[in-house]
């Protein structure tokens, strides 16, 4: 038996490749399929079954790629209806791989198909749960994203929910490994711990939503508390992984094409293409072609490019690292950005060498900064992280302005208003005086500091509010 966790930091996404006797599964798999057919090949493997433990909202799913390409069968638990041909699972089917049994369990709560799939050793005994967004580890996953006007609530799928941990999971023997579909730091659950996997024992004993004495009401109440609304991407994502989408090789061919200067700048005009620098925050701010939008490839790349840019056909233009091109046409691909018409070729050093206009952001340091506030506490300020963050402490006479939901409060500011822009570390708040500034507001200025040094600089906060006892955000 060999179980294979193939985690993607940006996306916080845990799929896995499983395999007995020379037989494969693969269970979520990411949109590139590259990954799964190389171990496959390297092992001597073939790929008999791509699980699918749900209807994904935050990122694309590589199952139809994946299925075309091996000739696996695309299986989903009960309730799930697509577009595409796939084996519609009962709840307890059993699939054989190699020795090995995966039991279907149906655990609808996250989504009405949730489903989590029980992993039998050679012995028959209960070794793994593959959990999907039903389990995380320290969380369960958000109830309200297949909420249906009128029919179906966020209450009624909590409720469902706390059945199905109740009913399917928590009898389970303690000594099972839980492998859920995600880490800290998506958005698919409020409190998920950094760790990747656990045991159901250590749930059982540091999960608040798997307390033994824990009413139906009560799981109610604490899971759907303080959910913010969904990225605007979610549901977009969600219908292309039940109707399909482009095939992956024809996006990567299409996107990774090397544009120079001029017919970069042509493509850009006759498509309307929007510009995506995905290079450092430092480099960025000190050059690049105007109008451009920054969203760095080191920060949380994919979900902030699903968070701010809201059609997935946008045709995009990318200006990236050296090297790095084809990995930014990877991961739009990976949250349904299929458009990308090509990148840069040469990069900025390379359109300046051309003649090309550049525009660059004010930037200053937080001495800068503190100096200017301190002569001037009418200075407009714009804090761009969560509001739950700003909640907790913040610049007294600052305004939130958060980066997650800046499109619905562009009407909150001026255009002849100069403003300086601040988040927890300078990621944020590049990318967001780089909307600004793509959208007509010139006279932005970057403040490229932590925002736990502002004390320090003896510079006026709020009193400080434990996170904890606030609503998450």
């Amino acid at each position: 038996m060999y179980i294979e966790q193939i985690y993607t930091g940006c996306l916080a996404q845990g799929a896995y490749y499983i395999e007995s006797e020379g037989e494969a599964v693969v269970i979520d798999p990411l949109r590139e399929t590259k990954p799964y057919l190389q171990r496959a090949q390297e092992r001597g493997a073939n790929i008999k079954y791509i699980l699918e433990t749900h209807f994904h909202a935050d990122f694309v799913s590589g199952h139809l790629d994946l299925a075309q390409k091996t000739g696996a069968t695309i299986i989903y638990g009960p309730e799930a209806q697509t577009s595409y041909e796939k084996h519609l699972a009962k709840d307890g089917e059993t699939f054989q791989v190699g020795k090995l049994t995966i039991r279907v369990l149906h655990t609808p709560g996250h989504t009405p198909e949730s489903t989590t799939y029980l992993l039998l050793d050679e012995n028959g005994k209960e070794h793994a749960i593959f959990t999907g967004d039903t389990l995380f580890i320290g969380d369960v996953g958000r109830p309200d994203l297949a909420q249906k006007k009128g029919s179906l609530t966020k209450e009624d799928l909590a409720g469902w929910l706390f059945d199905s941990l109740r009913n399917k999971i928590m009898p389970l023997p303690d000594d099972v490994i839980v492998y859920p579909a995600h880490g800290a730091g998506s958005a698919c659950g409020k409190n998920m711990s950094s760790e990747t996997w656990s045991t159901l024992g250590e749930q059982k004993q540091s999960n608040y939503a798997l307390r033994a004495d824990m009413s139906r009401e009560e799981f109610i109440r604490e899971v759907t508390d303080g959910l913010l609304p969904p990225p605007q991407y979610f549901a977009k994502n969600a219908q292309l992984n039940k109707t399909g989408y482009a095939d992956i090789d024809e996006v990567m061919e299409r996107g990774a094409q090397a544009l120079p200067p001029a017919a970069f700048e042509t493509v850009a005009n006759e498509h309307g293409a929007l510009i995506l620098d995905v290079r450092s925050k430092e480099k960025f701010v000190k050059g690049f072609v105007p109008n451009s939008v920054f969203i760095g490839l080191d920060g949380s790349f994919a979900p902030w490019v699903g968070a701010l840019i809201t059609d997935l056909q946008q045709p995009i233009l990318i200006v990236a690292p050296e090297g790095r091109e084809e990995e930014t046409v990877t991961r739009l691909a990976r949250v349904g950005y299929d458009n990308a018409l090509g990148y840069l070729r040469g990069g900025i050093p390379a359109w300046t060498a051309a003649g090309q206009e550049v525009d660059t952001i004010d930037t200053i340091q937080l001495k800068t900064f503190a100096k200017r506030f301190k002569g001037n506490p009418e200075l407009a300020v714009l804090d761009v992280r969560k509001p739950s963050e700003w909640e907790a402490e913040h610049l007294e006479n600052s305004q939130n302005f958060p980066l997650d939901f800046i499109n619905a409060h562009m009407h909150e500011i001026q255009r002849d208003q100069p403003y300086h822009l601040h988040c927890r570390s300078g990621y944020r708040s590049t990318v967001a005086a780089s909307i600004l500034k793509a959208r007509g507001f010139q006279d932005v200025v970057n403040v490229q500091a932590a925002f736990s040094d502002f004390g320090d600089a003896d510079l006026p906060l709020t009193a400080f509010v434990c996170p904890s006892t606030l609503d998450k955000g």
